[in-house]
């Protein structure tokens, strides 16, 4: 009775995402309504997937949909939810690798350490002048929702960019629920270098293989801010997308998800993006092979990773990938993420 109750309850909610998240969602490019029914019911494709994709001229058959990306999210069960929670996920992954140092944590309208000592909004103040920056981030979604890196510096305070009062801050803190705070990851010169005003992480992909039921490194971008993402690096805001050559580590011209620009160069800072190098990628790949070997109970996991100078620091997992950032680069529904998917009966 309950597995019946689950999947009609599966099913009931990927109609949900089917109508929110695909039919009423905002669109970035301009198409024709004929154009957006037509992406909407060929299994589901977002209408900026009909432009980013080119299924004008490209065959749809070969993409996966975003209604397939959001039947992919169930490929883990029943350990998802581990994923799903940024706080479980960081209090597990911390046995084994770097995270972000988490400080606070707000839910239900109270605001404890890590300790379970409870403080008020006003305690932030005297964190954030004892550490300078910290981020403060929700902690059950994702695309960089909600994300926004809180500042001190010289007496002065700074949400993002935007400079107030400490009053406003405290204001903006008693605004919001469901929040943790945690530490800022300094990267690595390279990332630095490209652009310096976001955290520039690495979207890095890992699943069994269908056919050794081994973790390989699938797949991996470098997410890149820019100006109207700060303080985010996320594709889905706008930010960069440059593909990372698995064997040298070599980065691509960059594209975005909001247009169909070719980035050689970064936009605001001009510093070249195509053919940097990734320092230590070969260990930073079996680093993170063996991360993935220590949750066996996982098929998917989608890593987003800050370089560092001295190693790396992985700021989340995520059960399931967005496909845009795959695919901008070419189609795989009759690749290897779609035999991925079919084996896992996420698509046939």
């Amino acid at each position: 009775m309950y597995k019946t109750a689950k999947k009609y309850f599966k099913k009931l909610k990927l109609f949900v995402l089917y109508w929110t998240r695909i039919v009423f969602v905002k669109n970035n490019f301009k198409v024709s309504l004929l154009k957006k029914i037509r992406a909407n019911v060929k299994r589901g494709f977002l209408a900026d997937q009909w432009v980013l994709y080119d299924l004008d001229h490209n065959n749809p058959d070969d993409f996966l949909s975003e209604f397939d990306w959001y039947r992919s999210r169930y490929i883990n069960e029943p350990f998802d939810f581990m994923l799903n929670n940024k706080i479980v996920a960081a209090e597990v992954m911390k046995q084994y690798v770097r995270v972000p140092e988490s400080y606070l944590i707000k839910n239900k309208g109270r605001v404890t350490t890590f300790q379970s000592e409870e403080v008020s909004d006003e305690y932030v103040i005297e964190l954030l002048k004892e550490k300078g920056t910290v981020f403060i981030k929700p902690y059950g979604t994702g695309k960089g929702n909600g994300v926004d890196r809180l500042v001190c510096r010289e007496g002065a305070y700074y949400i993002n960019d935007s400079q107030c009062s400490e009053d406003e801050m405290v204001q903006f803190l008693k605004g919001r629920d469901d929040w943790f705070i945690c530490e800022e990851i300094k990267q690595s010169g390279y990332a630095s270098k490209i652009y310096d005003k976001t955290v520039n992480t690495i979207r890095l992909i890992t699943f069994k293989d269908i056919h050794t039921h081994k973790n390989k490194v699938f797949f991996a971008v470098q997410r890149i801010g820019t100006s109207a993402t700060i303080p985010v690096d996320n594709g889905s805001k706008g930010g960069l997308v440059s593909k990372i050559d698995l064997e040298t580590g070599e980065l691509s011209a960059a594209k975005s998800l909001h247009n169909l620009y070719v980035y050689k160069s970064h936009p605001d800072s001009g510093e070249e993006i195509e053919g940097v190098k990734i320092p230590g990628w070969e260990q930073i790949k079996e680093t993170m092979l063996r991360l993935a070997d220590r949750f066996p109970y996982l098929q998917f996991i989608a890593w987003d990773i800050v370089v560092t100078d001295d190693d790396l620091c992985v700021i989340e997992a995520n059960t399931s990938s967005g496909v845009n950032i795959i695919q901008i680069w070419g189609g795989q529904r009759k690749g290897e993420l779609g035999d991925f998917y079919r084996y896992h009966k996420a698509i046939k």
